[in-house]
């Protein structure tokens, strides 16, 4: 009884135990990969996709994470079609990447009416990015209307940091 017990509490833990393996060079962008390092590819050791690094570069139009509009529309102008474009671009080359559109509100209108916008603002711009080549399931939109504000206080310099869609990508 207690050699089979020794033996069980073996198996157990070996069981448990866990092993760490290093990626084939090829596979971290050695010889014939495609010039990313293994730490590129992974996010720095994060654990992370290394699209993280790229998504983060502040010189790197994809840093940039907000639409923002004019007072009671949800048209995204003409000044950030490029870059709804190159985050659809981006999604479209990274399939395993996903998002989330929130789409908000200043704090004028009844709160119904405020999510119904921040919906169509959050739709807009998911529409454009599937037209730029994203596929549909990799980004979720959902409307959080007046409920998170960028500024707070009464007038245009507030109002219109709050009137935006966010794209929140998952795993950040």
């Amino acid at each position: 009884m207690r050699k089979f017990l020794s033996i069980s509490m073996i198996v157990l833990l070996s069981a448990c135990a866990s092993q760490t393996t290093q990626p084939d060079d090829e596979m971290a962008g050695g010889a014939g990969g495609d010039g990313m390092s293994g730490s590129e590819l992974m996010g720095s050791g994060s654990g992370r996709p290394g699209y993280f690094n790229q998504l983060n570069d502040p010189s790197n139009i994809l840093s940039q994470r907000s639409v923002y509009y004019d007072y009671d529309s949800y048209t995204v102008k003409s000044e950030y079609r490029e870059l709804v474009l190159a985050h659809a671009r981006f999604l479209r080359d990274n399939p395993s990447a996903s998002v989330i559109l929130q789409g908000n509100t200043d704090d004028r209108g009844s709160r119904e009416y405020n999510l119904a916008l921040g919906q169509r603002r959050a739709d807009s711009v998911r529409n454009m990015m599937t037209l730029g080549g994203a596929r549909d399931a990799q980004i979720e939109s959902v409307s959080l209307g007046e409920e998170k504000p960028r500024a707070y206080g009464s007038g245009e310099t507030a109002w219109s940091q709050n009137r935006r869609t966010d794209i929140i990508y998952r795993g950040e």
